[in-house]
């Protein structure tokens, strides 16, 4: 834009943003720097049915709609994501929403409008891509980044400009609902996959926010919003690299804190966290919006507020700059708090800035804005100016949208394990179909995909995609294949009177395909999702009583688990012929399971976390020191059934010419470098079976003398290698002396002379090279400008 002399310095798209919202900060009003601070939720109500517990209560009919928007209005929640909308009609209510608000306050600023976009941007018509958990198990940041930019350039073309992704929490316990919403449990693995997911939301002009910050999914016995007692070391090497890489690499834009309380501190109301953590150490400039009525839950849940006041009041001071989802603590309460002085302006006008910020480099600061939105701006950083008119037909889930969630969900189906050869199956053999997941478009969606996050509130609407069953894709890739297809029971109900008619039809087949695992859905409404924790780890319902029925029919059964957390499989994996691991695939799940199970697909996913042996057992993640580990002093045994970074394939690989040198200034010895310096190590992947695959590489770092105990193993690098058959690639990883760094005994994160093992493996615990490398020189202490990730190059 070219500046001129008629326009107001803060419409200036020429000019740096946070000084043009500062100009305008100068003229506000304290009514109009607080309406920059909270949002409107337009679509809730009071029913409980869209709302979770505590927050139906709070979902009260929205005030006066002039009312509320006269001075501002910083956010509009979920226009699209709160009940189905088609989105043309939808472009347009929410342009004349952004018209009357921009004409109601002198400044003429529209609002950010923020939606759900874990699965897909969450709204009706929208392509549904796999789970986070899905994300992990595909060991692809790349193809994760291109996911992400898809889902981004629908929601900027529908006119919202902020998702509430990525979720940053390292699985800690699977008996926690929303593991499904996690990475996995590996914070580096998380750390990648989740920066990928922002550079790709970010690349399409919409507002990454990373959440939830932290310590959600290590809450006590894995229960929502339980308390999180996870020492300093917990914390700093484990919960908060996923958040340190996505902000540095990533340059992610928002934060949402957790809504547990660390220690007796809920994280809405620690400014330790967000202020001397987040901005001064790690020197974070963009926005915290809070998690929805986490301010009021201050007050309600947490007990460490008042009154509606004293709650903003600890908040805002904490460095929560707005509140989610609508208007309550931070609108009047926080206004009398200011005027009776309990709390000062300069923290309103430190917030308000801070959004004010955001919507310049939005684009809805500048002269030119217009309500309708136009094609996707090219960058985050650009003037995203908008213009021209909604489409009259937009299409939320076009070929290529679900091409890639297609391919998505092929890289993260997980082959645990074969032992009778029975994959892929053969077309024209009698075939027996059962479990309550075959058959059904559960299988495949997250708790915030919008069918289950919203369209269960509304059954007399159409689904509004093309979501294939499992059932569905089997009959298409097994043509003449006669398909015997029962039911045997339900997802989480105990009645078993099915069980013995799918034995019937297994004990009738030649190979028995039993499909179990989860419903998604919210607080106790689904066997997996937000609020809906369980006590063990045994499948839901009576389904482990069909699996062993129809494993004792004599008939080879391939057991296909499509769940949103691991499960104990010990037993059924085991007396399985073969076993699948599916995460939430999403839309095109269906057939991409099929396509594994027919052998179109050669599976490469790898387990994101890992599979436990013992439904009963407290889950133990693979990031365990040796005492954590089997040992004579106790009789349980944590060992995963299956491992983290485990997964098969239907061709066979080698690796071979395993290399190590050290890298730096004077480094002459290939085992030894500076506590500044760095190591080289690859081999090469050859493919030596028939058929073209992908291997995953997986380097791990292992520090066997420290001052603290240390994880046997742990995740530094990793790389997907695709193959050709006969084909050989060379790999090879740069691994900087930083990622040797830990949290020591006084709290400081060192690097310290000594031994590491640098492992090149297939799991965490199939190691196939490995050497003994040493660091040395004076002890180094690093902070968060250290190297967060290793290089890894794979040859032509």
């Amino acid at each position: 834009m070219t500046p001129h002399s008629n326009l107001a310095p803060w419409q200036d798209a020429t000019r740096p943003a946070a000084e043009r919202a500062g100009e305008v900060l100068r003229l506000m009003t304290l009514e109009e720097k607080v309406a920059q601070l909270y949002g409107v939720w337009v679509g809730a109500d009071g029913s409980g049915e869209g709302v979770a517990p505590h927050q139906h209560d709070l979902a009260e009919e929205t005030p006066d709609w002039e009312q509320v928007i006269a001075h501002g209005l910083g956010h509009l929640t979920r226009p699209f994501g709160t009940a189905p909308v088609d989105p043309a009609m939808g472009v347009q209510a929410l342009a004349n929403s952004q018209k009357e608000i921009a004409a109601a306050n002198r400044f003429s600023i529209p609002a950010i409008a923020h939606e759900e976009c874990l699965s897909g941007f969450a709204a009706w018509q929208a392509t549904v891509y796999p789970t986070p958990l899905a994300w992990g198990a595909s060991f692809d940041p790349e193809l994760v980044e291109r996911m992400a930019a898809q889902i981004g350039t629908s929601m900027r073309r529908v006119g919202v400009h902020q998702g509430l992704s990525p979720v940053l929490d390292v699985s800690r316990d699977p008996r926690w609902g929303r593991t499904e919403e996690t990475i996995g449990e590996d914070p580096y693995l998380v750390g990648t996959v989740a920066t990928a997911y922002v550079r790709g939301l970010q690349s399409s002009g919409v507002v990454a926010t990373l959440k939830h910050f932290v310590g959600y999914s290590a809450s006590r016995a894995g229960r929502n919003l339980a308390p999180v007692s996870a020492g300093r070391r917990e914390f700093a090497d484990v919960l908060l690299p996923p958040f340190e890489m996505a902000i540095a690499l990533g340059g992610a834009r928002s934060v949402m804190p957790s809504y547990t309380a660390n220690d007796g501190v809920p994280a809405t109301g620690d400014p330790g966290l967000l202020t001397a953590l987040l901005r001064e150490e790690w020197g974070y400039t963009g926005t915290v919006v809070s998690d929805y009525f986490a301010v009021t839950f201050l007050e309600t849940l947490h007990g460490t507020a008042g009154s509606a006041g004293g709650a903003a009041a600890s908040a805002l001071e904490a460095g929560v700059d707005i509140e989610l989802p609508t208007l309550r603590c931070y609108g009047a309460p926080l206004l009398a708090a200011v005027r009776d002085g309990s709390v000062s302006e300069d923290h309103v006008d430190r917030a308000a800035l801070r959004v004010l910020t955001q919507k310049c480099e939005l684009g809805l600061l500048d002269a030119d804005w217009t309500p309708f939105p136009a094609e996707p701006a090219a960058d985050l950083g650009g003037s995203g100016a908008e213009s021209g008119a909604a489409d009259v037909d937009i299409d939320l889930d076009p070929p290529e949208h679900r091409a890639l969630a297609r391919r998505l969900a092929e890289e993260s189906v997980v082959l645990l394990t074969d032992d009778r050869r029975q994959l892929p199956l053969a077309a024209g053999r009698r075939t027996a179909v059962v479990g309550p997941l075959a058959d059904s478009t559960e299988a495949m969606l997250g708790c915030y995909s919008f069918p289950a996050h919203v369209g269960g509130s509304h059954p007399e609407t159409p689904i509004g995609l093309e979501i294939p069953t499992l059932l569905d894709a089997l009959r298409t890739e097994l043509p003449g294949t006669g398909i015997d297809y029962r039911r045997g029971c339900g997802v989480d109900d105990t009645d078993t009177s099915g069980i013995a008619e799918a034995v019937a039809a297994a004990e009738e087949a030649e190979v028995c395909v039993a499909v179990v695992g989860d419903r998604a859905g919210l607080f106790g409404r689904g066997t997996s999702g937000e609020g809906c924790d369980v006590t063990d780890l045994r499948l839901p319902g009576v389904q482990q009583e069909l699996v062993e029925a129809v494993l004792a029919s004599g008939t080879a059964v391939v057991l296909v688990v499509m769940s949103g957390r691991p499960y104990a499989l010990e037993g059924l994996a085991e007396g399985a012929a073969a076993a699948v691991q599916a995460f939430f695939p999403g839309e095109e799940g269906g057939p991409a399971v099929a396509g594994v199970l027919s052998g179109r697909v050669n599976p490469s996913g790898r387990l994101p976390v890992g599979l436990p042996r013992s439904s009963g057992g407290q889950p133990a993640p693979y990031l365990a020191p040796a005492l954590g580990r089997r040992s004579e002093v106790s009789s349980v045994d944590p060992t995963a059934l299956y491992p983290f970074g485990h997964g098969l394939s239907y061709t066979s690989f080698s690796w071979s010419d395993f290399r190590v040198q050290a890298r730096g200034e004077g480094a002459s010895d290939p085992a030894a470098a500076a506590t500044d310096g760095a190591f080289t190590l690859g081999c090469t992947v050859r493919n030596t079976g028939a058929r073209a695959g992908a291997e995953v590489v997986q380097l791990y770092l292992g520090d066997p003398i420290a001052q603290v105990s240390r994880p046997v193993r742990t995740l530094v690098g990793y790389a997907r290698v695709e193959l050709e058959p006969g084909q050989e690639r060379r790999v090879e990883f740069a691994v900087s002396a930083d990622l040797a760094a830990y949290t020591g005994a006084d709290g400081r994160r060192v690097v310290e002379a000594g031994e590491l093992d640098l492992s090149l493996a297939a799991s965490c615990e199939d190691v196939r090279h490995s050497a003994r490398v040493r660091l040395e020189g004076p002890a180094r202490f690093v902070d968060h400008n250290r190297h967060l990730v290793s290089e890894a190059v794979v040859g032509d």
